[in-house]
């Protein structure tokens, strides 16, 4: 998609979502449904970003694909705990968005935290992830990434925590990346 129509497709997202104060989505998957909600006030770019995949259908049969455990990133000096998933496929995705950090949004990364994942700030596309336990290390200032930006939380788990942690548990003996990996059956928007 070109710059000018995301820059346009967020635009017209946003400005429906100004003033709401939350959004809430289901995400179904084979190992049950996880209820999230949404902060369009607080994380616009990033609320948009993301709804625009879910109301294109980006996500039908995508996946969570990435489960990091405490015993799983034996390299990494500052450890996480997060399932990540998306569409896993870039030829579907948007342009990146630019990084909303948690010292703009104020959100943080505590248990049930939604955020997008990047490898760069402003690389954010339709990958994300769901925190599980508290991950300050995640937030802007935190050491897991070494530009200190942090991640763009987003949203929360409000229902279906016991599936996101069964998604982290499921294959620990094989490494980050699932085996199959969990299927999303859809992320729509509860109305």
């Amino acid at each position: 998609m070109k710059n000018s129509s995301l820059a346009f497709l967020l635009l017209i997202v946003t400005t429906s979502l100004f003033g709401q104060k939350k959004t809430t989505c289901t995400i179904k998957t084979g190992l049950g449904n996880i209820i999230i909600e949404l902060y369009p006030s607080q994380a616009p770019i990033t609320v948009a970003n993301f709804l625009s995949y879910v109301d294109a259908h980006t996500y039908d049969s995508g996946n969570f694909f990435r489960a990091v455990t405490l015993l799983n990133q034996p390299q990494n000096l500052v450890k996480i705990e997060v399932i990540q998933g998306g569409t896993r496929d870039s030829t579907r995705d948007f342009d990146s968005i630019p990084i909303e950090t948690t010292i703009q949004t104020r959100l943080r990364h505590k248990n049930g935290t939604l955020s997008m994942a990047r490898r760069s700030p402003g690389s954010a596309t339709s990958s994300f992830f769901i925190c599980i336990h508290d991950q300050p290390s995640l937030d802007y200032g935190g050491k897991r990434n070494p530009d200190g930006q942090g991640f763009a939380a987003f949203g929360k788990v409000i229902s279906g925590m016991d599936v996101v942690k069964r998604i982290q548990m499921l294959h620990p003996d094989q490494g980050q990346y699932f085996k199959p990996p969990v299927t999303i059956y859809a992320i729509r928007r509860i109305p």
